[in-house]
Formats: C-alpha cells, sequence, structure tokens
C-alpha cells in the first residue's frame, strides 16, 4: 500500500521549509545531528538487546570511566557505531550507496568485536534465522544484495519512502551477515536520506515492538504499510526538530506546553506521536519549540 499523499505533502513542505532555513545554518545543523549520536547509538544498540543504557553510552562515547560491568562488547558496539555514523553524515552527500559501501560500514561496526566475520557477507554453512524464517542460503546473498541495490537506485517512480522501507524490509530479510544486520540495516535507512537531502532518523527501542511486527508482517503477506509508517514518522520528528531549532524557538516539553495550551497531556502526548503537533523527542523526551 503506498504511503498517502497527506503524509506526502507534509513531508515535501516540511523539506522546502527546511531547506530554505538551512541555507545559512549549516553549522547549526552539524550540531543538532552531532548531538543526537549517543541517542541514535543507544536505540539501535538497544534494539538488538544490548544493555547499556543512555548515559552509559553517552559516557563511553565522551571516553569517560563507565561501571565495570559494561562488557567490552558492549563499549565497542557503541564505539563503532558512532563512527559508523559519524562517516555516513559526510560520505553519504558525495556517493551512492554500493555492495562495497555495505561491507566497508559491516567492517567498520564489527572491528575488534569479531574480526573473522568483518567486512564480509555470511559463506558456506553460516545460516542465519529471521523470526520464523530462515534467512537466504549463503551462495544467494550476493546476487540478492546486488538486485537489491539495482531496484532501488533504477526505479524513478516509486515514492523515496516506500523504496526506503521496501529496501529495509528485504535486507533484513536476506540478512546478509552473521551479527550486525539491524544496525547496519538501520545506518543504511539513513544512508538513503542524507543522500537525499534529509536529515537522519532514529528508530527508538520504545517502538521495538511496533518495529518487529513490520518485518512479520512483510514475511508473512509482504505487508510494508508498517514499516512505511514508522520512517515515516521518525522523518517528520527528524524535520520538524531541525526546524526548531533553525528557527531559533524555544524549546519546551510537551508536559510543559500542555500545561500552556490548556490542554491534557495524554491528549498532546498522543498528538506528539502522531506527529499532529510539531514535537520531538530529545534523550526520550518529548518537546516542542514556541515562539
Amino acid at each position: 500500500m503506498p504511503i498517502f499523499q497527506p503524509i506526502k505533502d507534509k513531508i515535501r513542505s516540511l523539506k522546502e521549509e527546511y531547506d530554505r532555513l538551512k541555507r545559512v545554518k549549516e553549522s547549526l545543523l552539524k550540531l543538532v545531528s552531532e548531538s543526537e549520536i549517543s541517542e541514535s547509538v543507544y536505540n539501535s544498540n538497544a534494539i538488538e538487546n544490548s544493555t547499556l543504557t543512555l548515559p552509559e553510552t553517552e559516557k563511553i562515547l565522551l571516553e569517560m570511566e563507565v561501571s565495570k560491568n559494561v562488557s567490552l562488547r558492549e563499549v565497542f558496539e557503541a564505539k563503532n557505531l558512532a563512527r559508523v555514523m559519524e562517516y555516513i553524515s559526510s560520505k553519504a552527500k558525495t556517493e551512492d550507496l554500493t555492495k562495497e559501501t555495505i561491507l566497508f560500514l559491516h567492517n567498520m561496526l564489527m572491528s575488534n568485536i569479531n574480526d573473522s566475520i568483518t567486512g564480509r557477507f555470511r559463506n558456506r554453512n553460516e545460516f542465519v534465522r529471521v523470526g520464523s524464517f530462515i534467512a537466504s542460503p549463503p551462495e544467494h546473498i550476493e546476487n540478492r544484495i546486488e538486485k537489491l541495490l539495482l531496484e532501488y537506485s533504477s526505479n524513478q517512480d516509486k515514492y523515496f519512502l516506500e523504496k526506503i522501507s521496501d529496501f529495509h524490509l528485504e535486507f533484513e530479510t536476506i540478512h546478509p551477515f552473521v551479527d550486525g544486520n539491524g544496525r547496519i540495516g538501520r545506518v543504511i535507512i539513513n544512508y538513503q536520506l542524507i543522500r537525499l537531502g534529509f536529515p537522519e532518523i532514529i528508530i527508538r527501542n520504545k517502538e521495538k515492538k511496533e518495529y518487529y511486527s513490520a518485518f512479520s508482517q512483510f514475511q508473512n503477506d509482504k505487508n510494508v504499510r508498517l514499516m512505511e509508517k514508522i520512517i515515516s514518522l521518525s522523518l517528520i520528528e527528524s524535520l520538524n526538530k531541525r526546524i526548531t531549532y533553525l528557527k531559533g524557538q524555544k524549546i519546551i516539553t510537551a508536559v510543559e506546553y500542555a500545561n500552556q495550551t490548556g490542554k491534557p497531556v495524554p491528549i498532546v502526548l498522543n498528538a506528539a506521536k502522531r506527529q499532529t503537533i510539531p514535537a520531538f523527542r530529545e534523550k526520550g523526551k518529548w518537546k516542542i519549540g514556541i515562539e
């Protein structure tokens, strides 16, 4: 099912405003993106069952001392993913996504974690399960990835978020790596968005159940609607956040906004989740800009 026209119109309008405002404030946008890295790393790793908290992730990325209970693997998972995110912020602006780029990103992600599987697809008897399904046999992975990349780049008629959602669902169904598939898949979403001139998004651990349901729906009956919804709402939220900063608005919490407008807090929070108000999250807390 395609993304409905009102959502397309909203994204187009926000993108036009974003492009107009950012012309003389690229340095501010860079700061906003850099400030999101720890939150993005935390959420992507948490979806993969990392035990790190957001404060622990922030400490690791700032090279601060963390609890002795934090495993060395999780330290590298946080640092490596942050490096990958920083790398694509400039790489995606100048180069299309290729198989070689995906392998390089995986090498960065898994370095010092499991060097025997870094930067390569599964081979021989390396089979993995995705939910209740067995992922692509190793001998078919390279061809399927190349076909997926070709379909993405050559389809000029389909709406870009539909293409990105399709790509993400297919990529995770192929599950080309022994480990790191989910994190690389979410990095690729942002690579594709940056390549198109959009800001990065964060798929959050709090929406993990819905996110995994999107894969189940796709695997069971090729339904892509839920993934389209997740990525669309995440992009609208990301645009709203950056527009708020670019406008120099005063930023208050959603609870403060509810008190000021006389609206019940649950109604405001529900509107924020549905993105019917220009709210956004920072460290998991809903905020909104006011004049």
